[in-house]
């Protein structure tokens, strides 16, 4: 990966009382968010940033850094003249109007929902409430799901739903909120779930789509981290298992421990303090281990056509692989296609730009992704990773008021994807 040895010194950086997972609430007040540009210079921005402490939020600094920068850092770090505009003048104020402006009341208990709860963003149970009550709008074609149980012991829920003709449909399967804080993720999972349920006999979109493939879609993967992000701390990206001996930082990323192509040198961190780290072995995590056994039941029995992983942010649709730059699928050629049109299609939908094309050479490298695991052992057919909104003007702290739009263009690009396989 040509900007690791970077992304490990930034990380470096930040003080331990920041990247160490701390029981109390952490305070984003005060702190302003900046992206740097870098360009051909990026040795030189590295230097100069020696000597601050910050928290990154970007990987891909080919082109820029996106930092968090502490009251007490600000003026050292503006002082550097780097090229930069500002992310977030007060990103505590802005974590708090995002989650203020989450005015929807919990669900009523048995209600299907409606396009309301798509207004603000939402507790986990209030999530859980939502897929019990939206699995009542299409009861005979659907029922509740669980791919295991999380640290925590957290049941992680989903719905999966089919058309005419019984289920056992080749499955389409899609999941949101590996990471933590990328909180768009979910609603936006649901917002195409909810399409679908809701649309099924009067959609002919919807209709059709149900009628060819059985959908397995769980909105949230990760739940103690997204509690955790809700009550502790935002920008928590982890799961929250323990500690490995000799260390003091909690949890392993999600995505870098899946077990296929785990330990590829440039792809993930073995530093438990570091926001990608891979776990002290591969597939170690219960939820991984849960999803793996899901996406293995699906392999051996129906098959699956496609898998979508959810993120945030940068807008990109990304295709085989993750672990290597040169490594290409059997399908690379209708992988890229498919991507291609559809960020044409949802650009054309809402003027959203879209990057697409391989993981590795696209974005950067990952090893033990999810991706990878269900392309190849899972035997997906197609397997891609979405990078949702913004392009970095909010980042992972997305306005409530873009929850909708962002349901809305997905949708549009989602049913292309799926009616063009």
């Amino acid at each position: 990966m040509k900007f690791l040895s970077v992304a490990s010194s930034i990380v470096a950086l930040v003080s331990a009382a920041a990247l160490s997972p701390r029981e109390e609430k952490v305070s984003y007040d005060g702190f302003k968010v900046y992206r740097i540009t870098t360009g051909e210079n990026l040795a030189s921005v590295q230097d100069k940033l020696v000597d601050i402490e910050m928290k990154p939020w970007n990987m891909d600094f080919s082109k820029h850094i996106d930092v968090a920068i502490s009251p007490d850092q600000i003026e050292k770090f503006e002082s550097l003249n780097l090229d930069t505009i500002v992310m977030h003048e007060d990103l505590g104020a802005d974590i708090a109007a995002e989650w203020d402006s989450s005015t929807p009341s919990s669900p009523s208990k048995r209600a299907v929902p409606d396009v309301s709860w798509f207004n603000g963003y939402h507790s986990h149970n209030d999530h859980q409430t939502f897929l019990t009550n939206l699995q009542t709008a299409l009861p005979q074609n659907s029922e509740i799901i669980t791919s295991g149980t999380s640290v925590q012991g957290r049941p992680i829920r989903g719905i999966h739903v089919w058309g005419n003709n019984g289920k056992g449909k080749k499955a389409i399967l899609i999941h949101g909120n590996v990471h933590a804080r990328e909180w768009i993720t979910s609603m936006s999972v649901e917002y195409f779930l909810y399409q679908l349920m809701t649309g099924y006999g009067r959609d002919s979109n919807a209709t059709a789509l149900l009628n060819t493939y059985d959908f397995w879609i769980l909105p949230v993967v990760n739940p103690d981290g997204f509690v955790y992000s809700q009550t502790n701390d935002r920008l928590w990206r982890k799961n929250r298992s323990a500690a490995p001996a000799g260390s003091s930082c909690i949890g392993t990323d999600e995505n870098r421990n899946w077990p296929f192509q785990w330990n590829v040198p440039g792809g993930s961190s073995t530093n438990p303090c570091d926001e990608t780290y891979r776990g002290r072995t591969q597939g170690d995590t219960p939820e991984i281990k849960g999803l793996v056994s899901l996406v293995n039941q699906l392999r051996d029995s129906s098959g699956i056509k496609l898998y979508l992983d959810v993120h945030s942010y940068g807008q990109y649709i990304l295709t085989p692989y993750g672990y290597s730059c040169s490594a290409v699928a059997a399908n690379q050629a209708k992988h890229d296609t498919l991507a291609a049109n559809t960020g044409r299609v949802i650009q054309a939908f809402s003027g959203t730009t879209w990057i697409t094309g391989p993981s590795c050479s696209t974005l950067y490298a990952t090893s033990g992704s999810s991706t990878d695991y269900v392309g190849d052992v899972g035997k997906a057919e197609y397997s891609m990773t979405f990078e949702l909104r913004d392009k970095g003007t909010n980042g992972f702290v997305l306005p409530a008021s873009q929850i909708l739009p962002v349901g809305k263009e997905m949708w549009e690009g989602w049913k292309y994807l799926v009616a063009n396989l």
